[in-house]
């Protein structure tokens, strides 16, 4: 009776798990692509660079990046339409171009920087392959499965590689830690009102509360209801299904961020490393300090975000163009039924591409993502909040006060990180 007692409990709790495995998606892929190469280069720098000070940011921006996410999530789920597409319907053209001349170059940036970070980690690995090979088989690779994978293969592969970034959360316990410091670190937050550290705290705001999120979260909600081919009656189920979701990817997110700043801050800060400019120096760094086993791991979860991210912002590109001109899109769609769709995808992936050959080097590619993405989310966080809690468009699915409180809580510190970027950039030492 015990032993049957027993297995019914697992069988419950095996079936709670499923469940909730398949509640998870849109939110959980976007937060994960929050993680790519370029970002874990500018928490790496942060750790490197500051230790453990820049800990508390990942807690501080988790529920920003929730908030803003969550109603992105809704305006799609309520309208039926991404974000471009509410902007087509609802605001100036003006604002939807502006949008489009900002994105279009700040994404392929991106782009190019992970497309390059993933090479040069392969070359870590197998050092008698030059990198530019590494990268020109990465971007083949993508361009393959994003037009000949289907839309339902395609997100259960994104979805199955969010399990990659769980390797940071490894790493740091391959070293010793004191614990109380890093509590103090995460509970505490110290700001240095130096130049080099604003910089800092500007580039993970800029990477973790970035644009594209925006328009790939609203978009996937309305490709999700579109693959399960169901009449949506929008309510509280739904809704809270999706809040899930989404709380659940930011917080993965942000977690991985605490992770790689951890490791970093504890190993290559503590090593008398402190310069960090690219993925690879990273990886190549914890080698000699935390063993080959971390640096492997670190290398690995490098390539496995770079494959999960970069699908994220060429699809967020794409969707942005297409929904502004009225193209067929839709990662549902096969190639001949939206081929302008898609080329846009293997256009910015090529794109990205050369800029390994043009002299654009992926740090300062990452500088220019970073001023574009600063300048845009306030613009677009307004924007964002504007139409949720628009009556005429969300009806009674408007912002909560908590969300608000959220949101312009969000607007506020963007909005300061873009005046500060702009002030950085111009200004000398």
């Amino acid at each position: 009776m015990l032993y049957i007692s027993a297995k019914m409990n697992s069988v419950k709790k095996d079936g709670k798990l499923l469940r909730f495995w398949k509640v998870l998606g849109p939110g959980l892929i976007t937060g994960a692509s929050d993680d790519d190469p370029s970002g874990i280069a500018t928490y790496s720098q942060a750790g490197a660079t500051y230790g453990l000070s820049t800990l508390w940011t990942a807690i501080v921006t988790f529920p920003l990046m929730a908030a803003i996410q969550e109603m992105c999530a809704r305006i799609g789920i309520v309208t039926g339409l991404g974000l471009t597409g509410t902007l087509k319907n609802n605001y100036s053209k003006k604002i939807l171009y502006l949008t489009l001349l900002f994105s279009f170059p700040a994404i392929v940036m991106n782009i190019g920087a992970d497309i390059a970070g993933m090479g040069a980690v392969s070359n870590l690995l197998f050092p008698a392959i030059d990198a530019t090979y590494f990268s020109v088989f990465f971007t083949l690779l993508l361009i393959f499965l994003i037009i000949y994978l289907p839309y339902q293969k395609m997100a259960s592969l994104l979805k199955y590689l969010c399990v990659v970034l769980m390797v940071y959360f490894i790493v740091p316990f391959l070293y010793r830690q004191n614990w109380m410091e890093i509590a103090k670190g995460a509970c505490i937050p110290e700001i240095t009102f130096t130049k080099d550290y604003l910089a800092i705290l500007v580039g993970i705001l800029g990477t973790t509360i970035s644009p594209y999120l925006f328009f790939w979260q609203a978009t996937m909600e309305v490709e999700t209801l579109k693959q399960r081919k169901t009449v949506l009656i929008v309510n509280k189920k739904v809704l809270s299904n999706m809040k899930t979701d989404v709380d659940f990817g930011m917080l993965f997110s942000n977690l991985v961020m605490f992770f790689i700043i951890l490791t970093t801050g504890t190993v290559l800060f503590k090593g008398g490393i402190h310069q960090i400019d690219t993925v690879e120096q990273a990886a190549a760094a914890l080698k000699p300090l935390a063993g080959n086993f971390a640096y492997l791991l670190f290398a690995i979860g490098v390539i496995g975000t770079g494959l999960l991210a970069i699908p994220v912002l060429s699809g967020s590109l794409s969707y942005i163009i297409s929904e502004t001109f009225g193209w067929n899109q839709g990662l549902d769609k096969k190639f001949n039924e939206a081929k302008a769709f898609y080329m846009v995808m293997a256009i910015s992936l090529v794109l990205g591409l050369s800029m390994n050959y043009i002299g654009i080097s992926p740090v300062k590619a990452l500088i220019y993502t970073a001023i574009l993405y600063g300048l845009t989310a306030p613009v677009l966080i307004a924007i964002i909040l504007h139409i949720s809690n628009n009556k005429a468009v969300m009806g009674k699915f408007t912002n909560s006060k908590t969300s608000n409180v959220l949101g312009f809580a969000a607007l506020g510190i963007m909005t300061f990180a873009a005046v500060m970027l702009l002030y950085l950039q111009f200004t000398s030492d």
